[in-house]
């Protein structure tokens, strides 16, 4: 699936540093390693979900751009509402999907 992604991002225009999971792109995070946006699964393997990545990246540089996906919704979703300040693409998606969430999310302020 990894592949699959970053071969639409690519399509996309976009640039991609690859994490197989979260240690690794912690470590990306502290040597310095410039990007926009953290994409990221909330399942990965490792000891870390997604969620607990994005908070260790956001302690690293508030402020930066988060995007989850998943297949599961309940890590986001209460009370049948995605929790607020949450950007998250379900799966599946389509390219397309892809495309708008990522402009939306860099987007936001």
């Amino acid at each position: 699936v990894q592949g699959y992604v970053i071969a639409q991002l690519g399509g996309l225009g976009y640039r991609t540093l690859i994490a197989s999971e979260a240690e690794a792109a912690l470590a990306l995070v502290d040597q310095g390693a410039e990007f926009d946006l953290l994409f990221t699964d909330v399942v990965m393997p490792g000891g870390m979900n997604g969620r607990e990545l994005a908070e260790a990246v956001l302690a690293r540089r508030p402020g930066m751009k988060v995007l989850f996906t998943s297949g599961y919704t309940d890590e986001f979703v209460h009370d049948g509402r995605l929790d607020s300040g949450v950007a998250l693409l379900r799966k599946p998606y389509r390219r397309a999907d892809l495309a708008q969430m990522i402009r939306e999310v860099l987007a936001a302020e």
